[in-house]
Formats: structure tokens, C-alpha cells, sequence
């Protein structure tokens, strides 16, 4: 007896980290073919994206989780790890698109009646399902049942919207504007600084103001922002390309999309016909996905999640959650990361828009959680 259980229990440590190195080969692997069929720029991307989804399970650190905590408890620290890393990232990116006109984009759209109601309904269904456009990604690569259920509706969501967004646009907008230079980049860290003193402002007594996982996570996601910019000429973003990915299932049933503007312009259908391993934003999708995936797996050995015992209703509505989700983001130009993230370090003021709205969305979402049944009431 006693020789069979210090074997179990030497074999045991021994088989988590055969499969612990496995991940990691896998990992390269994957990298290493991408690069090789696709090119090396979309092997960096992809890599790019496993460090996203990495670092976002790994610290466990995201968008919905941290405006939650704030407006329920008055915890500031993820709000302001979310901030600081804008700023870091807006401080690089701001000059090297001034300096690269025809190398580098922004994020940068018009702020319209459209963004602005996409945003809202955004800010809402993203804490009903408990994940934004990265969350989503992050806890579904994860195994979370709930997130599992709201992506594929997010990605049919995104791609109706792009399907209608040119009507939505047309009921009003202003034009593009952004903050550029070195005044641009001055004014965008004075409203960052602002708006983290308007957090701290409302903080609870005796909260943490920046805690430290949320500060590594916080310069650990600006780096990689930082090389997505650098390595793909365009900010990190996320919504795009799960709308891709539905558009190439419907042109794979045969689907004509002709009444769109949107997707049938040359551009679209372009990335409708190549592959997604030549896609900048599906690579960085799915490297989160993976990225998390290995996390996960990492630390539990398997993906366990347990289904939670939910009503009928609260699965409903995840599934019109996860739609409205796809389809909101696209009227918005973004989610947290394509919109709040990479549209104010990048200059948009559509991004500023976009935080407020979606931040008072965020309020109604979270009063809606407990009467479609996806928690208990308070």
C-alpha cells in the first residue's frame, strides 16, 4: 500500500506537467504553421493573440468585471489598470501614427446617434452575459457555458449589424474626429488622468486603488496593444472578426450579399474569400481563445466548468444577450477593446463617446442580471 501510493503521488505531479508541456509545444506549433503557410506576420499575430488571451485568463483581468465592481462595490483598481494601460498604449501609438500616416491606422469612426444607442445596449448585454467582446472570448476558450452559448450568436450578431450598419450611419453623424500630435497626445492623457480621478473620487473608503495583479495585467496588455499596432499597421480589435467568421459561413451556404453595403464592398468581400489565416483580426480572435484555453487547461488539467442550474429565460437571454452583443458593437464601431481601448489611444473621440454611453448601459445591465434569472436577487 505503501509503495503504490508514493508512486501515485510521484507519477501524478509528473503527468500534469507532461500535459503542462504539451500545451506549450502545441502553442508553438501552432504559431510555427501559421507562419510558415500564412507568413511570418500572421505567425507574430497569432502569437500576439495567445499572449492576449494569456494574460487576460491568466491575471484574471478584463472589461465587464472591473465596471461591475465599480459600480456595485466602488472598487476602483481594475477601472483604473484599464485606464493606465490606454494611457501607456497612447502614448506610443499616438506619435507613431503621426510619423507612419501610410503605414499606421487608428481606430478612429464618427460618433452618431447609432454609436451612441450601440454603445449603451452594449454596455448592457455585456454584463447580462458577464463579458464584453474579449470576456466572451476569454471565458468561452475557458470552458464558462455561458460565454459558450453567447459567442456564436455574438459572431451572427456581428455580422448582421456590418450587414445594416451604412442605414444605421445614414440617420446622422458627425465626422471623424480625433486627437493627433503632440497636443493631441496631451489632451488624451489629461482626460485619462480625469477620468481616473472621477473613479477614484467615487471610490469606497479603504478600496485598493491599483492592486498589483491589475497594474502587471495593465502593462502586460499595453505591450501587447503596443505590437498588434506595430505588427498589423491597425489597433487590437475584436468585433470584425467574429462578424467574418459568420459571413464566411453564409457564403459557404451560398448566401448573396448583395443587400449589403457593407459586405459587398470589394474590401469585404475580399476578406470574406481569403483565408482567416491572413486576417489580422480572426488571428488575435482565435489566439485569445487559445490563449485562455491553455490557461485553463493549465491550472485544472481540463476544462470542468459546471453548468449553473439557470431558468429557462436566463438562457434566452443569453442567446438575444450574445446577438444584441455582435450586433450593437458593429453600430458602435467596437466593443471595449476595438472602441474604448484602441479608439481613445489611438485619438478617436468616438471612443470617449463610446465609454460613456456603454458605462451607463453597464447600470441597466446589471439590474437586469437578477430578473432574467442569471443571479439571485439582492
Amino acid at each position: 500500500m505503501t509503495q503504490t501510493a508514493t508512486e501515485g503521488a510521484v507519477s501524478a505531479p509528473a503527468g500534469a506537467w507532461g500535459k503542462r508541456a504539451g500545451l506549450l509545444v502545441g502553442a508553438l506549433v501552432l504559431v510555427a504553421l501559421v507562419a510558415l503557410f500564412a507568413g511570418a506576420r500572421y505567425g507574430f499575430l497569432l502569437l500576439i493573440g495567445l499572449g492576449f488571451g494569456i494574460v487576460l485568463e491568466g491575471m484574471r483581468f478584463g472589461f465587464a468585471g472591473p465596471w461591475r465592481a465599480m459600480i456595485l462595490r466602488r472598487e476602483p483598481s481594475g477601472v483604473i489598470a484599464q485606464l493606465l494601460s490606454i494611457a501607456l498604449v497612447s502614448a506610443v501609438a499616438i506619435p507613431l501614427l503621426a510619423s507612419h500616416p501610410g503605414e499606421l491606422v487608428g481606430a478612429q469612426a464618427p460618433v452618431g446617434f447609432a454609436m451612441i444607442g450601440g454603445a449603451f445596449i452594449f454596455g448592457a448585454c455585456m454584463q447580462i452575459v458577464l463579458g464584453c467582446g474579449s470576456g466572451t472570448l476569454v471565458n468561452a476558450g475557458s470552458g464558462n457555458p455561458v460565454s459558450l452559448l453567447a459567442l456564436p450568436f455574438f459572431a451572427l450578431g456581428s455580422f448582421a449589424g456590418a450587414w445594416n450598419l451604412i442605414w444605421w450611419t445614414d440617420l446622422g453623424a458627425l465626422p471623424i474626429l480625433t486627437l493627433q500630435g503632440t497636443s493631441g497626445l496631451a489632451v488624451t492623457l489629461v482626460l485619462l488622468a480625469l477620468a481616473a480621478g472621477l473613479f477614484l473620487w467615487r471610490a469606497a473608503p479603504g478600496t485598493v486603488k491599483l492592486s498589483r495583479r491589475h497594474a502587471i495585467a495593465a502593462l502586460l496588455l499595453a505591450a501587447l496593444a503596443i505590437g498588434n499596432l506595430v505588427v498589423a499597421g491597425q489597433p487590437w480589435g475584436v468585433v470584425y472578426g467574429l462578424g467574418l467568421w459568420a459571413a464566411k459561413g453564409y457564403a459557404a451556404l451560398g448566401g448573396d450579399f448583395a443587400g449589403s453595403a457593407f459586405w459587398s464592398a470589394p474590401g469585404s468581400m475580399e476578406r470574406v474569400q481569403a483565408s482567416l489565416l491572413t486576417d489580422y483580426t480572426s488571428l488575435t480572435d482565435i489566439g485569445i481563445i487559445a490563449g485562455a484555453f491553455g490557461v485553463a487547461a493549465w491550472r485544472r488539467g481540463a476544462l470542468s466548468a459546471a453548468l449553473p442550474g439557470y431558468p429557462a429565460r436566463a438562457w434566452i437571454a443569453t442567446v438575444v444577450a450574445g446577438f444584441l452583443l455582435g450586433y450593437s458593437s458593429r453600430l458602435a464601431f467596437g466593443c471595449n477593446v476595438g472602441a474604448f481601448f484602441s479608439g481613445i489611444s489611438t485619438g478617436s473621440l468616438h471612443g470617449w463617446v463610446w465609454f460613456v454611453a456603454a458605462f451607463a448601459g453597464a447600470f441597466l445591465g446589471i439590474r437586469l442580471r437578477p430578473v432574467l434569472g442569471l443571479e439571485a436577487r439582492a
